[in-house]
């Protein structure tokens, strides 16, 4: 089995601000940090630093570069990532006091994918293969179809949130990951975890679902089992990467053939760790760093 992620590359540029900025609010920022970024990079190394295999596809443009040593440090092959012209995608992300955040995506580089390109990468892969995307880069459609096609295994992360992805061929998504907010859209549901759980299993009843809620924990659903997860506690600084680094910790537990509620655990105190950090991918931890913190 092999795992592909087939998603964005940014740099993302961080503001620590006092709060998040308001309609029609000019407010200055403390700090202006550069860091990687990206849910397909950040994804990718959550994944890496937990022991998987993994690689990268994706576009970048020259300004990007640095992404590639960042990805090649970590081990994460990225052999079918191509060299666009025009900007790599961006985001401008501001983090308050309260560890919150806001976050503008500039698409760049991450949104010239196309069809060609994706046949050329989806051919390196078989039956059985994981295919992990978010909603970051486009010809979605085309890749799910087409993963299906060769058997592959189909993960997806719907975020951000939007019209492109009801467009999708949302049946033959295998594996889902969904925070309260995404859910609740999908949906067209409040953010009630009881409603949210029953939808998307009425919704997905084919799929496994994991659905995160922040402190309030994580839920996993699919047609046979329904499991609850508590969050670890601690000061949140910065909650940028939570989520990805959830997702890639929780895959690699099922990877390993470790149990749902296994799987649970340690995607919880890994997307803990994280949030304790500032920036997305270099807030992610390490397997040793994890192992450390659950004792």
């Amino acid at each position: 089995m092999k795992v592909l992620n087939f998603g964005s590359l940014n740099i993302d540029y961080v503001y620590s601000v006092d709060h998040i900025v308001t309609k029609g609010e000019t407010q200055s920022s403390f700090s202006r940090n550069v860091f990687s970024g990206g849910k397909g990079l950040n994804q990718s190394i959550a994944l890496a630093r937990a022991d998987v295999a993994v690689y990268q596809a994706g576009m970048i443009g020259q300004d990007g570069l640095f992404l590639l040593d960042i990805l090649k440090k970590e081990g994460v092959n990225v052999d079918f990532v191509q060299i666009c012209d025009g900007a790599s995608g961006h985001a401008i992300i501001q983090n308050s006091l309260d560890g919150e955040n806001s976050i503008l995506l500039y698409g760049g580089a991450n949104q010239q994918m196309t069809k060609e390109y994706v046949d050329y990468v989806l051919s390196h892969f078989e039956i059985g293969d994981f295919l992990i995307l978010q909603n970051e880069i486009n010809e979605l459609a085309y890749m799910i179809q087409k993963a299906h096609e060769r058997g592959m295994v189909i993960c997806l992360n719907p975020s951000p949130m939007n019209d492109i992805i009801l467009q999708l061929p949302l049946e033959l998504i295998d594996w889902w990951f969904f925070n309260e907010v995404e859910a609740s859209q999908i949906l067209n549901e409040t953010t009630d975890v009881n409603k949210l759980v029953a939808g998307l299993k009425k919704k997905f009843p084919l799929a496994k679902v994991v659905l995160t809620l922040g402190e309030q924990g994580s839920v996993y659903i699919d047609q046979t089992q329904e499991r609850r997860q508590k969050a670890r506690a601690v000061k949140a600084v910065d909650t940028t990467a939570a989520g990805d680094t959830f997702t890639g910790y929780f895959l690699s537990a099922i990877f390993h053939q470790c149990t749902i509620e296994q799987a649970l655990q340690q995607a919880s105190d890994a997307s803990a760790i994280t949030v304790t950090r500032h920036g997305a991918a270099p807030s992610i931890p390490t397997m040793k760093e994890l192992l450390t913190f659950e004792k």
